[in-house]
């Protein structure tokens, strides 16, 4: 089936998210607003933003500026690591709620493991589910030893885990593990936050197929049924991140992209979660 921007993967809930979102990280104030607004006008249904961000409010502004019905939009945001803790979870969704403007989410995420409150939280986000504060829950920068660990106490597994996720930090071995486990990938800092966009095997394959680098390591995302969420604020990119459907990338590219990981870091977990890790 070929891929388009309305297209859909099946969480273990049963709840379909889109496979290709916009991420808000760092869009403060006026830019959240706006750019949430002209993603939805692009075509953009997923929209990823998190209590810690500070732009909850703008987002939720940015959706109803945007017309479209709730129902036809997929929302996530996360919890913090300070809020983390059974009341304490049940009191930051309220919060994100009202923020955003919105009765429920489609998707909350844990945003960083806190080991020693793992359980508990995750008590707490089977309870968000269970309310429909959530349609789904899920965690991020989940290793494999943490997911186990929280299998182990569960009425059921999150629904997916979002990771820094590129071909030059190719985590085969935990998207391996997450598909053989009914947890669906999603990459945060898919576009490297720029630093990579310029590697001459990345150029070579984007000139291949007339695209910028950017959109070929999307699509790469995309290929590997990976929710991938690019974040810009710039009113072009917004356009261009989604422009990834007139071109696939052949077994050949796929090859090389994934032979490129150097486990290459944008974000380090040791500098926000150490003991986890």
């Amino acid at each position: 089936m070929a891929l388009t921007i309305n297209s859909k993967i099946k969480l273990n809930n049963g709840v379909e998210m889109p496979l290709l979102g916009f991420g808000t990280f760092r869009a403060e104030g006026k830019d959240s607003r706006r750019s949430v607004h002209e993603a939805i006008n692009a075509g953009y249904i997923h929209i990823d933003t998190a209590l810690i961000y500070g732009n909850e409010e703008g987002v939720g502004r940015g959706i109803k500026d945007s017309g479209i019905s709730r129902d036809k939009l997929f929302v996530t945001t996360k919890l913090w690591i300070s809020d983390q803790g059974y009341d304490s979870s049940l009191k930051a969704i309220e919060k994100s709620l009202k923020n955003l403007q919105l009765d429920y989410v489609d998707l909350y995420l844990i945003h960083w493991p806190v080991e020693e409150k793992l359980h508990e939280t995750w008590r707490a986000m089977e309870e968000i589910q269970r309310k429909g504060l959530s349609r789904a829950v899920g965690v991020s920068n989940y290793t494999i030893r943490l997911l186990e660990d929280l299998k182990k106490e569960s009425e059921f597994i999150p629904s997916v885990n979002q990771v820094e996720f590129t071909p030059f930090l190719y985590q085969k071995e935990l998207l391996d593990y997450c598909q053989n486990n009914s947890i669906r990938l999603e990459a945060y800092s898919p576009l490297t936050r720029g630093r990579k966009l310029d590697d001459s095997r990345l150029v070579k394959v984007a000139e291949k197929h007339g695209k910028s680098t950017a959109q070929v390591l999307l699509r790469w995302d995309l290929q590997h049924e990976v929710i991938t969420i690019p974040k810009t604020v710039t009113s072009q990119r917004i356009i261009e991140n989604a422009d990834l459907y007139d071109f696939e990338l052949d077994y050949e590219d796929m090859a090389l992209l994934d032979s490129l990981n150097e486990d290459a870091r944008m974000i380090h977990p040791a500098n926000i979660a150490p003991p986890e890790w």
